[in-house]
């Protein structure tokens, strides 16, 4: 068997069995290392070497963790609660109040992407506050988790700014010149329009069919965790407020995530939004709320070392290859079968589509694929995945603020709500793209 179907299937299997993701990870790595023919001794080294590639991410993650507290202490996400809760209490605003809600919610995740490019970093600041509110209208978190995957994936794989510029022409238009197709005039947003609107198609039926029923939770769990009155004052606020732009402005002009939230935690200390004496035990706290996060994408960096090491990621797209014949259909369906797997292993788009690249665009051309049908294919089967899969930050970020009172699962409520609703219309979307571009 594959090592690669066998590290990836093993992986699944115990996250699915609520072992530790990590744990999951590493075990699934030793395994595919072995059966792909290397020994324990380069499959530890291999792993080993690819833990780095994760870490630079993962202190960006526990710095923006920390941010996040910083403005918590500040009263910022609180004072919006206290607002939205008062206007609960008005007679016949209930379902405005919860849709407007959830519509902010979208919004933010889809402006983290771009406008505002923070990724996941907003969700430990914004979402925990709302949870309160959220329960009181018996909102399943299930479906809370597929508008925050919604927000985090569509706009990078569609619009070319913020994170979407990094992935749309840097990472998919540049892998694929460098795999010998010019692709100077495809537009990239028509490439990727149709499988854009499965993944709008798989929001839809998430909110109003999958889980449009109402689902209780203990509220006495959410407010052991969840002040819901937290002291702040005009200056907090203000203080809190110009921390965000700082934030923001730093990461936009430096390009860095780390030393964005690193600036706005130091503007929150200096303005006295947080109590100096408290400053350490805040940026501690914030590092450990993400620090969940950092670890798995520390073991999948070693996870994906592991599997390029073995060589079967290019194995099982020559296998795939035997079967295609000149069958373009075949063809795009193996390929985006092929991303699918890679993605769920990996956990990162941006790291899928350089593997695959290469492998994929000598194969679509020798099929008769248009270039731009190429950019789709690669495109698809590169987001295809990163909902769903147990070690992605698109699954990881919307647990990380559904689950602070432990009453929301990683796998069973982000994981297999965010595969279902996701990668299914996506595969069936851009198999029909690749076949009509």
């Amino acid at each position: 068997m594959n090592s690669v179907l066998l590290a990836v299937a093993l992986m699944l299997g115990l996250s699915l069995l609520r072992v530790n993701v990590v744990i999951s990870l590493i075990v699934s790595a030793v395994v595919g290392g072995i059966a792909g023919g290397l020994t324990i001794g380069a499959t530890l080294t291999a792993f080993q070497n690819g833990l780095g590639g994760g870490a630079g991410v993962a202190l960006s993650y526990a710095l923006l963790g920390a941010f996040a507290m910083a403005l918590a202490e500040s009263g910022l996400p609180h004072a919006l609660a206290d607002k939205l809760a008062a206007l609960v209490k008005r007679q016949g605003a209930g379902a405005r109040v919860k849709w407007g809600i959830l519509l902010a919610v979208l919004a933010m995740a889809i402006a983290s992407q771009n406008l505002l490019p923070i990724h996941i970093a907003f969700i430990p600041l914004m979402l925990p506050p709302l949870l309160y509110t959220l329960t009181l209208f018996k909102v399943d978190r299930r479906m809370i988790a597929c508008i925050l995957t919604f927000g985090l994936i569509t706009p990078y794989m569609w619009l070319p700014f913020g994170f979407g510029e990094i992935f749309l022409k840097q990472i998919l238009l540049g892998n694929i010149e460098k795999a010998g197709l010019q692709v100077a005039g495809v537009d990239v947003m028509h490439a990727m329009l149709i499988p854009a609107l499965g993944m709008l198609v798989g929001l839809l039926l998430a909110v109003f069919v999958g889980y449009r029923k109402p689902r209780d939770y203990d509220l006495g769990k959410l407010a052991e965790v969840e002040q819901e009155e937290r002291r702040y004052t005009p200056r907090s606020l203000a203080v809190a407020g110009a921390a965000v732009v700082a934030t923001f402005a730093v990461q936009l002009w430096l390009d860095s995530m780390l030393l964005g939230a690193l600036a706005g935690f130091i503007l929150c200390v200096a303005g006295g939004a947080v109590n100096w004496r408290n400053a350490d035990t805040t940026f501690t706290s914030g590092m450990k709320l993400m620090a969940t996060i950092g670890l798995i994408m520390i073991a999948a960096s070693g996870f994906a070392e592991v599997m390029k090491a073995t060589g079967d990621v290019q194995r099982l797209v020559a296998h795939s290859v035997e079967f295609v014949g000149g069958s373009k259909g075949l063809g795009a369906f193996l390929m985006l079968l092929v991303g699918l797997i890679v993605t769920l292993g990996i956990g990162s788009s941006f790291s899928t589509v350089p593997i695959i690249a290469t492998l994929f665009v000598p194969l679509a051309m020798q099929l008769g694929f248009s270039p731009v049908a190429i950019v789709c294919l690669v495109g698809v089967a590169g987001a295809l995945g990163d909902a769903g899969s147990p070690a992605s930050d698109s699954t990881l970020g919307p647990t990380s603020g559904l689950n602070v009172d432990g009453q929301h699962d990683h796998m069973w409520d982000t994981v297999v709500p965010t595969f279902i609703y996701y990668n299914i219309p996506l595969l069936v979307f851009g198999w029909i793209a690749a076949m009509i571009l």
